[in-house]
């Protein structure tokens, strides 16, 4: 098969080749946890859909760490090979993979030492705790896997191989939902079992993207020559990607903190919901912008604006399209969204409906937000990155989260994240004025 040449090739042939692949990979994450959430909300109910949603920022956080590490070496990797340079880009990959292979080991070593203790952090209640006990021990020594998915995604899509990337995350995702039913519903192991599906599944879309490195178009060779230095620039141009994942637990993590104490459980049941299905506009959203990622890095380092404009303009286009997509999904079918995770009662629906509506809009300055964060990494910019990624994922929310409800009650939590997404697109506007400038 030819491999693409990010070069020469054309911008948009080459973004739409990515597009299907990269989205695909992307949604590895939504599709465990969206699988998870709806056999737990049908087999075990919504008190383990409440202790999954707890959960979630351990995920996010694993996740991320592979995102770090995986997108920001793959980004200077790709900015190596564009000069010429094929021993830098080794080299970058085999710091990269070192400091994964650290910080998985940090991961399950602390997290497992600390398990009871990081429960109480993460906000599990006596009525909760028989769920999120079981689920929580799975997840946790299963981290590794979790942060190596992402970390290979990332590599094996910048090194010309984006379809290996989606053969893996959809065999994974397909093993997860089977096993999820499997071990939730014939054999009866609820919360534990559907952990285990997820680190199965995941398990098979390791070794599927590992098989890349027995292919003959494969450039990812380790070398001798890492450096700590390498390491830090890896780990600064990958903080943004580390960010972008563990924002999302953050602020689930805020978030159930701030509906227990408005509204109770429900409140947590509800954010669920809405929660799971923001995993999946984020994840299409990340799809797209990693899409234009091995264009935009790639050129950058051969110094062709042209090219790296279109990339960017194509990448725009298409994230902004998604996001009133989503947005108009919600707006029309709440009900619709909330049956899709559960049977719901009266109550959490009731909750539902004004919740979805007030939440969703927030999709359409997320997508311009994470397309432009992956924009300014790719042109090794980590700053401007982090900066804006910062405001979206804690600073802003974290603030808007308390003071608007002073205001406006439990629909000041809902309408939280469209407000911290707003301000940030006007903030990643004048970024981009100021560049241009």
């Amino acid at each position: 098969m030819r491999q693409t040449n990010m070069l020469e090739d054309p911008i948009r042939r080459v973004f739409f080749s990515y597009l299907a692949p990269s989205v695909s990979a992307t949604l590895v994450t939504s599709i465990y946890i969206l699988a998870d959430t709806m056999m737990i909300g049908r087999g075990v109910g919504a008190s383990g859909i409440a202790a999954l949603n707890l959960l979630l920022p351990l995920y996010s956080a694993y996740y991320g760490i592979g995102m770090m590490c995986g997108v920001g070496g793959s980004v200077l990797f790709g900015f190596s090979r564009g000069k010429g340079d094929e021993h830098a880009a080794r080299s970058y990959f085999t710091t990269a993979l070192l400091l994964a292979v650290i910080l998985a080991a940090a991961c399950i070593g602390l997290c497992g030492l600390f398990f009871e203790p990081l429960l109480k952090i993460l906000g599990d209640t006596p009525s909760l705790h028989q769920y999120s006990v079981p689920y929580g021990l799975v997840l946790v020594y299963a981290s590794p896997l979790f942060v190596f998915s992402s970390f290979l995604q990332a590599f094996v899509r910048n090194d010309g191989a984006p379809r290996l990337a989606m053969a893996g995350v959809i065999s994974g995702g397909v093993t997860n939902v089977v096993l999820d039913y499997v071990f939730i519903f014939t054999l009866d192991q609820g919360m534990a079992g559907a952990a285990l599906a997820t680190a199965i599944g995941t398990a098979l879309t390791v070794l599927i993207l590992i098989t890349h490195f027995f292919s003959k178009e494969n450039h990812l060779k380790l070398v001798r020559e890492v450096s700590i230095r390498q390491a830090a620039s890896i780990a600064a141009n990958g903080l943004a990607s580390f960010i972008l994942e563990v924002s999302g637990g953050f602020v689930t993590f805020v978030f159930n903190r701030q509906l227990l104490a408005y509204v109770g459980e429900t409140g947590v049941v509800v954010y669920g919901i809405i929660s799971n299905a923001a995993l999946v506009v984020k994840s299409v959203s990340n799809g797209i912008a990693q899409a234009a990622q091995p264009l935009l890095s790639t050129n950058f380092g051969a110094g062709k604006w042209e090219r790296i404009r279109e990339a960017k303009s194509l990448g725009i286009k298409a994230s902004l399209f998604a996001g009133v997509l989503f947005t108009v999904i919600g707006m029309l079918f709440p009900v619709q969204l909330s049956y899709l995770f559960l049977d719901p009662t009266e109550e959490v629906l009731a909750m539902a409906v004004p919740a979805v509506r007030l939440y969703f809009p927030a999709f359409i300055p997320a997508a311009w937000n994470i397309m432009y964060g992956t924009y300014f990494q790719s042109v090794v910019k980590p700053k401007l990155a982090l900066v804006s990624t910062l405001m979206r994922g804690i600073i802003l929310n974290s603030v808007f989260v308390f003071l608007l409800p002073l205001v406006f009650g439990v629909n000041g939590i809902w309408v939280t994240v469209a407000v911290s997404e707003l301000l940030t697109a006007v903030l990643v506007f004048f970024f981009m004025r100021k560049e241009i400038n």
